[in-house]
């Protein structure tokens, strides 16, 4: 038997093995997994809660501010600041006091004292004492309990208002963190479990305020235990009522505020900007015609003759008309001039007018570019020697 056929016997040896341990210790088995939330229900943390009340038929709506509400009317918070604006809390304040019913999770952000102050109702957390008196059983209650997400409450008040049975139970599924709910005054209504209060209802003024000791109606949470039959009884659902979901948790563009908060003093401030425009603006056309202009000055045609000449052939044909005055103008004053040579020309004329010849000849017979500046220096150097040259008519060579 060869070598290479012994080594596949082993490795087909090995993957017989392999297969017979995934088959023994696998199985196969039906999984449900939920999709990701998408649209409506993706961006509205009630998409459920009002799907639910608006089938019982109640009205909804989902805000982000607190518009004008009936008295009459119902309202959800979660993820909501209470003590942002002391308007806007006076005014959900005034509104419970007249008849509002308002139902709060545990999302309820800052002001704890104010609304402890006008509601009565605070959460409690068991305290380090507490925490050192109980036992060891007690303690692995207490950590089981934290752990579990459901939980069954039961009546804790005697004189219901809610019209449910006598001792109505409620699975509440929502993450405990071991608090309760206490009140200085009346309960109207409340659910308890093993550690207290989980659910307390308080009258205020004609109005109530409800509390959820968790967050069980968003999302797909709503879905779970009796969360939904707890809403309805927190809500003291009636049909056509209105229910108002709140929540801050995607807050309103400053924009959106200022329009909904402000929308007098925005309409104000377009007016005066909108006025301070048309007063400064620019008028179609001057309020007489200007006259046309008969003439240019001398000035403004030199100028733009010499602007004309710089921008086409760099100055060339203005030194070139310049050094033919000066060799006309000596001419006339020299001798043979036409016949000299270049050198012998710069030298008579410079002895002729007493201009530094060194300086003369590289003025008049440099040919190549020139900077504007050096430009502007040869032609002027070149005009005064001309116009000594024309002044003096007497020396002659």
């Amino acid at each position: 038997m060869s070598r290479a056929l012994v080594l596949r016997l082993i490795l087909l040896a090995l993957a017989v093995l392999l297969v017979t341990w995934v088959a023994r210790n696998t199985y196969w088995d039906t999984m449900t997994i939920p999709t990701s939330l998408k649209n409506e229900a993706a961006r509205n943390r009630f998409y459920g809660a009002q799907h639910l009340v608006e089938q019982l038929g109640a009205k909804s709506s989902w805000d982000r501010f607190q518009g004008n509400v009936s008295p009459n009317a119902a309202i959800v918070v979660s993820s909501w600041h209470w003590d942002l604006a002391e308007g806007r809390r006076s005014r959900m304040e005034q509104w419970v006091e007249a008849g509002g019913r308002l139902v709060l999770d545990r999302t309820l952000v800052g002001g704890q004292e104010e609304f402890e102050r006008w509601s009565g109702i605070t959460r409690r957390a068991p305290t380090a004492k507490d925490e050192e008196e109980e036992d060891k059983e007690e303690k692995a209650d207490r950590i089981a309990r934290l752990e579990r997400k459901c939980r069954v409450l039961h009546e804790a008040t005697s004189d219901r208002t809610s019209g449910d049975g006598p001792d109505s139970a409620y699975e509440l599924c929502a993450d405990e963190d071991g608090t309760q709910l206490v009140t200085t005054r009346h309960m109207a209504w409340a659910l308890k479990d093993e550690v207290g209060i989980q659910v307390l209802r308080v009258n205020v003024g004609k109005g109530s305020v409800t509390v959820v000791n968790g967050i069980p109606f968003l999302y797909r949470q709503f879905l779970e235990g009796d969360n939904a039959a707890l809403l309805i009884a927190a809500v003291q659902l009636r049909k056509n009522d209105e229910v108002h979901f709140l929540s801050e948790e995607e807050h309103p563009s400053l924009l959106t505020l200022m329009w909904v908060l402000g929308w007098p003093v925005v309409l104000l401030a377009l007016a005066l900007i909108a006025l301070a425009l048309w007063r400064n603006s620019v008028r179609f056309g001057p309020l007489a015609a200007e006259p046309d202009r008969a003439r240019r000055s001398l000035a403004e045609q030199i100028r733009g003759t010499g602007l004309f000449v710089m921008r086409f052939g760099g100055g060339k044909a203005l030194h070139a008309a310049a050094v033919r005055a000066l060799n006309e103008a000596a001419g006339r004053r020299i001798g043979a001039y036409a016949r000299l040579s270049a050198v012998e020309r710069i030298e008579a004329v410079a002895k002729l007018t007493g201009a530094d010849a060194a300086a003369l000849g590289p003025a008049v017979n440099h040919g190549g570019a020139r900077r504007p500046q050096e430009l502007r220096q040869a032609v002027a150097f070149i005009e005064s020697v001309r116009r000594r040259l024309v002044s003096d008519k007497h020396n002659r060579i």
